[in-house]
């Protein structure tokens, strides 16, 4: 008895000790994930303090460029009109309705806070990929490595595609739209600039993080939890999920403006079921030796 009372005791603290080396790995790799993280959190104040520095220009003309008649949608817009007259004249839009007040004392200053904010995030994404894949990085295999090469680049990229869309498309179509819109002449509409800055924001920023579709679809489909079998199946599914999505990114209940944001989604969808069916076909060609996987 006293032999396997010993044993069990050696056991005991070798399973002891495999417990503690493992509890010390994790806690070593949730400091080195801080460490990246403050590293990006610097990259966001240092941006956010730029924002600071050039604000004049940032609230006049870039985060109320939407609310001026001469943004450049609405120019172009008007070119449009010029040339193809039959689009109507009230495709040219020449005044923006609608008057953006403050309702709060701390308004103005809070809203600098949160705008500065905002853009030190917008402009700080991309620092913020590349130390989450640093982090990433080391427990990549070779070839893993090799497969998500440039994946900050192309990820940026999608980002701020993204919030140009929103910002040059989306946000001047729902700004027209909802500061126009009026159920009865008695009412008049007056908003607050804490909500046209979330409107804004909320605009912008979703509509770069949609735009990140295909890198989400690359990742599944390099972990085999996506396939474009499974997504040309699932294609008329996924045209009423895009459709809800639009709807909700877009505040305005018009039809145009919701088939204007869905219209790129559709075709970012088309283009992750051809990154999926790549990613199957390098599979397939790494294992077979054939861009085909065996009935």
């Amino acid at each position: 008895m006293s032999d396997n009372k010993a044993q069990d005791l050696i056991e005991a603290v070798k399973n002891k000790g495999k417990s503690l080396e493992a509890e010390m790995s994790f806690f070593d790799h949730i400091d080195v994930l801080r460490k990246h993280l403050l590293r990006a959190l610097l990259a966001i104040v240092i941006f956010t303090s730029l924002a600071f520095w050039y604000y004049e220009y940032l609230f006049n003309t870039i985060i109320m460029g939407p609310k001026s008649p001469d943004f450049w949608t609405y120019r172009m817009m008007c070119k449009l009109v010029a040339q193809f007259p039959s689009l109507g004249s009230d495709f040219c839009i020449t005044e923006i309705k609608g008057k953006i007040i403050n309702t709060e004392m701390a308004g103005q200053f809070t809203l600098q806070i949160n705008s500065c904010i905002m853009t030190g995030i917008v402009f700080g994404i991309p620092y913020l990929l590349f130390e989450l894949w640093l982090f990433i990085k080391p427990a990549l295999h070779e070839t893993e490595r090799k497969s998500a090469r440039g994946f900050v680049f192309f990820a940026s990229i999608l980002f701020f595609i993204g919030v140009l869309f929103g910002y040059f498309i989306i946000c001047p179509l729902s700004v027209n739209f909802l500061t126009g819109f009026s159920i009865s002449p008695m009412i008049e509409n007056t908003f607050t600039i804490d909500s046209y800055l979330s409107s804004i924001a909320t605009l912008t920023i979703g509509t770069g993080i949609i735009f990140e579709l295909p890198v989400i679809i690359y990742i599944l489909s390099l972990f085999g939890v996506m396939t474009p079998k499974f997504m040309r199946a699932s294609r008329r599914y996924a045209v009423v999920v895009i459709l809800i999505i639009a709807a909700i990114v877009t505040p305005t209940p018009d039809m145009i403006t919701m088939l204007v944001v869905a219209f790129p989604l559709f075709l970012l969808y088309e283009l992750s079921i051809y990154i999926s069916a790549y990613i199957e076909r390098k599979k397939n060609r790494e294992l077979y030796g054939t861009s085909k996987a065996p009935n």
